[in-house]
């Protein structure tokens, strides 16, 4: 059960993570936010970002293996990266419309996962 609550975790650290790290690409199309400076945008995507750690790190902690979870630091950074790159699919899919995903995304994408398959294969 703590494998299946740290996904979930990860899955909700990274949605706010992504939002902090590229949402701001969006701003100018706001009317609120266009005439906001870089430090004023700063501050916004680490604000949003506070709540990423707010679920990122109960994640690692019940996680992890020296502290009673059930992976490795690296199964559990391998997942993470697994978890943050299908979060800015679906985030660039639904946001960021314009943005076209090809052959060789995919085939990078599929990489990663490999990666995850052979850091579980005992």
């Amino acid at each position: 059960m703590k494998g299946v609550w740290t996904i979930v975790l990860l899955i909700f650290s990274n949605s706010f993570m992504t939002v902090a790290w590229y949402g701001h690409l969006k701003y100018k199309n706001v009317s609120k936010y266009e005439a906001l400076g870089l430090t004023a945008i700063v501050l916004i995507s680490w604000g949003i970002a506070l709540f990423e750690y707010f679920f990122q790190v109960p994640a690692n902690r019940l996680g992890y293996r020296g502290t009673g979870g059930p992976f490795s630091l690296i199964e559990l950074k391998l997942i993470q990266e697994v978890i943050s790159i299908s979060v800015f699919i679906l985030f660039a899919l639904i946001v960021f419309r314009t943005e076209q995903f090809r052959l060789n995304h995919l085939l990078a994408f599929m990489c990663i996962l490999g990666a995850i398959y052979f850091t579980f294969t005992k």
